[in-house]
């Protein structure tokens, strides 16, 4: 049986039930009979997270973002093809875009994201990634009208298309880099199950990609960046940033170091973090479908040489399909500053991730009820999570007090990527620390 929804991919032989994943939670304090804080594995420096309701009503909610202008608002996507406003804390009537009518949905496909220019207040143009009525994958600009609240569904222009041969692993994800301002472009590997024709590891495929593009130099519809890594390699896609991803669902950019985040969303056992620091040149390739996370892919052994590794994972023992999620920058809670939280769509758990020294911890902070669809930030840095039945909450910690500014490097090395030892057997809600060498 296959579950089908944006974010469970392609399980065939594996069905999830709430109650069944979460059998060995043990629940410690109710938290609006939504949720339930974890005790910290490493000690109470860990954030005791809380969920407060923001609005409901959406449909199929899976993106959240702001546009950087100022206003305030954030901007949610909903899957059948329409974006919708939160202004002031109240969910607008109106939608800020309407593209249902070109959009298909759904399944893993529908509109999928929205990302806004540097500089978009003066612009007002912006660009989302859906997937059209033959099923495959296409980025789009369109402009606001008078009113800034309203886009016009007639301005689209065509960034670009990609053929999709199946119907999921859509990726979907646009961002634009904090550092270079380039359009960052996340693609599955095409679909099916196994990536039957090892597109991900196709430098001549789109497929299986993070994708960096530059859509504002004034030349259209995009050009591509001479840094990129692989412009002066025979048989490469100059657009390829990043190679060897399932389906990259949510990636993001720290908005204080630009180091990159991506949510990998595994096969058929293991769920994956992977990492790219802000001064890497690019070109990293983490390893699917010679790898599943840390792990060879259907095979005793493989060929490890060149590859990536990712910094956590977990196994299916814990969920099924990860959402990759956003570093929390915000000025109200200290223990969450610097804290990457991500989650899993099947047990609606929620994890922390961050570096200590020269290796890396990842704890389960909450555990709740939500099909956790997507996580995202506003223009103060607060981060949000949406659950697919419709709902946005805003994280946070029991202990809110004004952090005191720690000095944070503005890049980040490269590392130095060895493999990363199996993770040890976790007890009750204990998510196993993985550990990854760190130099630099």
């Amino acid at each position: 049986m296959t579950v089908s929804n944006p974010l469970v991919r392609a399980r065939s032989s594996h069905v999830w039930t709430r109650h069944a994943c979460m059998v060995p939670v043990v629940l410690l304090i109710l938290w609006a009979s939504c949720a339930a804080p974890a005790r910290a594995q490493s000690g109470a420096d860990w954030p005791q997270l809380i969920l407060t309701p923001v609005v409901g009503g959406l449909q199929s909610p899976v993106h959240i973002t702001h546009a950087g202008d100022g206003s305030g608002r954030l901007f949610v996507v909903e899957q059948p093809g329409r974006i919708r406003l939160i202004k002031g804390g109240a969910l607008l009537g109106a939608p800020f875009l309407d593209i249902r009518d070109r959009v298909g949905c759904c399944g893993e496909r529908g509109l999928l994201s929205v990302a806004f220019p540097p500089d978009y207040e003066s612009k007002g143009y912006f660009y989302v990634n859906y997937t059209g009525k033959s099923g495959d994958t296409i980025v789009a600009r369109f402009s606001v009208t008078a009113d800034p609240d309203v886009a016009d569904p007639g301005s689209e222009e065509i960034v670009l298309t990609v053929d999709q041969p199946y119907a999921n692993h859509n990726g979907g994800q646009l961002a634009f880099g904090p550092a270079d301002g380039y359009l960052y472009i996340g693609m599955g590997d095409g679909g099916s199950a196994g990536d039957p024709q090892n597109r991900a590891q196709n430098p001549a495929e789109l497929l299986g990609k993070i994708l960096r593009i530059d859509v504002e130099s004034g030349f259209r519809p995009y050009v591509v960046p001479v840094t990129n890594p692989y412009t002066r390699t025979v048989g490469y896609r100059g657009e390829i940033w990043a190679l060897g991803l399932r389906n990259p669902w949510r990636f993001s950019f720290d908005r204080q170091t630009a180091d990159l985040y991506i949510g990998d969303v595994g096969q058929g056992a293991w769920e994956e973090i992977d990492f790219q620091a802000a001064a890497s040149p690019g070109g990293e390739n983490y390893g699917w479908r010679i790898m599943e996370g840390s792990h060879c892919y259907n095979s005793a052994t493989c060929d490890q040489t060149g590859l990536v590794l990712p910094v956590a994972e977990y196994n299916h023992s814990l969920g099924c399909s990860v959402t990759g999620g956003m570093v929390y920058r915000g000025q109200d809670y200290p223990r969450m500053q610097g804290v990457y939280f991500y989650g899993d769509y099947c047990t609606g758990t929620v994890w922390g991730l961050r570096r200590a020294g020269t290796a890396w911890q990842s704890n389960v902070l909450l555990t709740t009820a939500f099909s956790i669809s997507t996580f995202g930030e506003d223009e103060s840095g607060n981060v949000y999570l949406a659950d697919y039945g419709g709902d946005i909450y805003l994280l946070g910690d029991v202990l809110a007090t004004t952090p005191t500014p720690t000095p944070t490097p503005l890049l980040t090395p490269a590392p130095t990527h060895t493999p990363l030892p199996s993770p040890l057997p976790g007890r009750g809600i204990y998510l196993p620390i993985i550990l990854k060498a760190w130099r630099g």
